[in-house]
């Protein structure tokens, strides 16, 4: 058995460039792994963009996948295009797998095509489909603060852009719900600590945040 990667690919999230990850990165740095941000054009170039930085960079060795939002959706579609590259295990932040309904009210908005650009299509529908080997852990966020929560009716839980229930799926090998909303993901402790619990166990503390009621699947 080949032993874990310590690289991490970061991806970002929509209308976010690399920099919003440098946080994170520097939690995972001083947790012991090697943090590698890509940027990619989120809205000219799309998921697709972002799914060509990751097969570019497994083909120089093996590397876990930390994606926020439309990035988390991105990774999930480069492990279902290229299964034979040397993925570990990725962690989602508040990707709607399931699809966004902020995204499908934004839709309704005249020349909300240019605000989605290329990545339209991806957070309209969500990604769920990704190689059964693929460990993929999902935090989500409940501070309910963001410009989401002006356009789209939330019924339940949601991090002010994203609704829990958006970011679950039955594939996850693990999915926790921390006290921080869709952007402040970025810049929780407790979401860099329980990514950082996944990458090196492949399941979540969820003694340390219970909060939400989020638990084991499988």
């Amino acid at each position: 058995m080949r032993p874990a990667p310590t690289r991490v690919l970061l991806l970002h999230g929509l209308w976010m460039v690399g920099l919003t990850m440098r946080r994170f990165a520097r939690g995972l740095a001083a947790a012991g792994f090697e943090p590698v941000v890509l940027g990619y054009p989120s809205i000219a170039g799309g998921p697709d963009a972002a799914v060509q930085r990751v097969v570019d960079a497994l083909e120089d060795g093996p590397a876990h996948v930390v994606g926020h939002s439309l990035g988390g959706l991105s990774a999930l579609r480069a492990a279902a295009r290229a299964p034979a590259l040397p993925l570990g295990r990725i962690v989602c932040l508040g990707s709607p797998v399931c699809g966004s309904g902020a995204a499908h009210a934004l839709a309704r908005v005249p020349l909300s095509r240019f605000y989605f650009g290329r990545s339209a299509g991806i957070l309209h529908c969500g990604c769920m489909d990704w190689p059964a080997g693929v460990q993929v852990g999902m935090v989500a966020g409940c501070v309910p603060r963001g410009l989401g929560a002006l356009l789209a009716r939330f019924d339940g839980p949601h991090d002010g852009t994203v609704a829990v229930a958006e970011t679950r799926a039955p594939a996850l090998a693990d999915h926790i719900v921390v006290d921080a909303s869709h952007s402040g993901l970025l810049l929780s402790p407790a979401a860099i600590r329980q990514t950082v619990a996944f990458l090196q166990d492949g399941h979540f503390d969820h003694a340390a945040d219970p909060h939400g009621g989020g638990r084991r699947f499988g």
